[in-house]
């Protein structure tokens, strides 16, 4: 005769494994629209992250975004250039280097380069900074020439000599190191140059976008449910590689926009209160001077800069600045945002393309001119990227200003010539007439604008709204750069100092509801 736990027992185990289970499901989510559990390798494996939480890659610090008076800290034009007159922008938030990138950081560059590609000798040296800016005809700064890059004394200064050419190069190629970095990390990226020596084929450094095309070997992450890797020739029981929405991979590093640096250098979040902003300024820091007012440092220089004519550091036993030439790019004293030396030490340059009357032409949101739109190249119809020789993707003008539809795409891809899109909107509405660049102009598509005052600049180019051009293959010994980082999801950063509305019900509880939970 079957007692009543012959029956209990089982039913009791059902249960416990109904709500492991629904736990599970409830772990990874399910759609509000249509009850399928997201993240389950049994259900298609539709993967879906909500436990994402974003931040800086290495290097970088948060910018939170907000309206501002673009040109409003310069009150003065003496220049008369009037290329930069008051108008109201909005910026939104991003990441940005909190130090201009020093020799240190352009060494591991050429060394990177120098230990994958040994025998280009071509790539390495284009890499190289221009040291011979440093020299002038009536000036002995020979050696600076010599010794400034590569001597450890100035390991921390920052890099000059550099293009806004080769400042790209290096955010892209600080791009791919980054997320390697991450990948490697986690585990997700675990033999695949090792694969290709196997296959008898040479060993790629690693990109981005030809990961996130599947384009490499690897590994799922460890600890995660992912599902198996069912391409051809993947190992059994391999889980596949990370995807952009799994949410482990930085975006891009790039230079910071000319809105972008401008407003990151003001640094009015420290001037706000409640939405107001109480006071204006005129450089990086708060007062009309360029000596600190506080007691236990006042008189100090807040910058590296030219103070007059003859003048780069001041009197022997008590120097002004601190400084000949650069300095340190961690020297003086952050602004509100936690930024080094938005002022004074080095120039920097911005993306934008140098036009004298963009205020009048850009948008009011991510004012920015410059852009000139590419997509990545295919190399067969099953989508692999074309690469270049260096194992990046190859680049190719867009074709269309919209998603084209699939007879639009296959008559452009068979036909390239009757394509007549403008790709190339750097001009847009204030084109350059090539014809008389150098006779009576030397603005044109490749004059980009450079900001902030250097060591052997006056202190009106400090002031952030000033602004300057030089063409992009161009360099000299006061400009460097620093990169920014785009900043995904909500633009706010500083939530609790805030007041907001209550809490409306979760994802999580919504999800429990569609599961019968509650």
């Amino acid at each position: 005769m079957k007692t009543k736990n012959t029956y209990f027992i089982p039913f009791l185990i059902l249960l416990v494994c109904g709500m492991f289970i629904t736990s599970c499901k409830n772990r990874s989510g399910v759609s509000p629209k249509t009850g399928v559990a997201y993240n389950d390798p049994y259900n298609g494996g539709l993967q879906i992250n909500r436990k994402v939480k974003e931040g800086p890659g290495p290097g970088l610090v948060v910018i939170e975004g907000g309206t501002f008076v673009m040109g409003g800290s310069l009150n003065e034009d003496i220049t008369y250039a009037h290329d930069n007159l008051k108008r109201r922008v909005t910026v939104a938030s991003f990441y940005m280097d909190e130090t201009e990138v020093s020799n240190a950081d352009w060494l591991e560059y050429l060394h990177w380069l120098n230990q994958n590609f040994p025998e280009d000798r071509e790539l390495y040296y284009n890499a190289l900074p221009d040291t011979l800016v440093w020299r002038q005809p009536l000036s002995y700064n020979e050696p600076y020439v010599d010794l400034y890059l590569r001597h450890p004394a100035y390991q921390d200064y920052p890099v000059v000599g550099i293009t806004w050419e080769q400042a790209n190069d290096y955010c892209i190629w600080r791009t791919d190191r980054v997320n390697e970095h991450i990948l490697r990390e986690k585990g997700a990226l675990v033999g695949y140059r090792e694969l290709a020596e196997t296959q008898s084929s040479p060993a790629e450094p690693f990109n981005t976008d030809i990961y996130l095309n599947g384009q490499y070997r690897g590994e799922g992450i460890d600890g995660e449910r992912m599902p198996k890797d069912n391409r051809p020739g993947a190992e059994d029981g391999a889980r596949r590689p990370v995807r952009m929405e799994d949410g482990v991979l930085k975006q891009p590093y790039r230079l910071p926009t000319e809105a972008e640096w401008e407003y990151a250098a003001l640094g009015l979040v420290g001037n706000t209160e409640y939405g107001n902003i109480e006071s204006g300024k005129v450089y990086p820091w708060n007062g009309l001077g360029v000596r600190s007012p506080k007691r236990r440092t006042q008189g100090l220089m807040m910058a590296n800069f030219k103070a007059t004519s003859g003048d780069n550091m001041g009197v022997a036993g008590y120097l002004n600045d601190g400084g000949d030439i650069t300095v340190s790019v961690t020297s003086y004293l952050p602004n509100d945002y936690g930024l080094y030396n938005m002022a004074g030490n080095v120039n920097e340059w911005v993306r934008d393309v140098y036009r004298q009357l963009s205020y009048e032409d850009f948008e009011d949101f991510n004012p920015f001119r410059g852009n000139v739109y590419m997509d990545k190249a295919y190399q067969d119809a099953e989508g692999t990227l074309a690469k270049d020789k260096y194992g990046r993707p190859i680049r190719v003008p867009a074709k269309a200003p919209r998603k084209q539809t699939w007879e639009e795409l296959q008559a452009s891809t068979a036909d390239s010539a009757n394509v007549t899109f403008d790709n190339d909107v750097r001009g847009y509405a204030d084109e350059a007439n090539n014809e008389l660049y150098g006779v009576t102009t030397l603005i044109n598509d490749k004059s980009r604008v450079y900001k902030g005052g250097s060591w052997n600049d006056r202190a009106y180019w400090l002031n952030p709204a000033t602004r300057r051009f030089m063409q992009q293959d161009e360099s000299n010994a006061m400009i460097g750069f620093r990169c920014a980082m785009t900043l995904v999801g909500s633009p706010e950063v500083n939530t609790k100092i805030k007041p907001s509305f209550p809490a409306n019900r979760t994802r999580g509880q919504a999800n429990k509801k569609v599961l019968g939970i509650f």
